[in-house]
């Protein structure tokens, strides 16, 4: 299922930054908070606001990035599956810093 993500995102003991944030430790994780990543003005402000990343802020961000917060940089449609949410949500927790 990684496989939709894997265009821009990268995780594992080797991955980088490419036109998205490496996601390793994303579960728990301040939003815009990867060393090294521009992140989008939205993306900051909602870090700066309080927004970490947990199973119910993915599933709605993966569901429709753009809607769930104006202003993003992520171009991705969405996840319609909420099957598909919840492996892509459980894969990305087993994935540590």
């Amino acid at each position: 299922m990684f496989k939709k993500c894997a265009a821009c995102h990268q995780v594992g003991e080797n991955a980088t930054n490419r036109s998205g944030p490496k996601l390793n430790g994303i579960v728990g994780r301040t939003a815009g908070t990867v060393e090294g990543f521009r992140y989008s003005g939205a993306m900051e402000e909602a870090g700066a606001n309080g927004l970490v990343w947990d199973h119910e802020s993915l599933a709605g961000f993966l569901a429709d990035p753009r809607g769930y917060m104006k202003g993003t940089k992520m171009s991705f449609a969405g996840l319609r599956s909420e099957e598909d949410i919840a492996a892509i949500t459980a894969f990305l927790e087993a994935q540590g810093e």
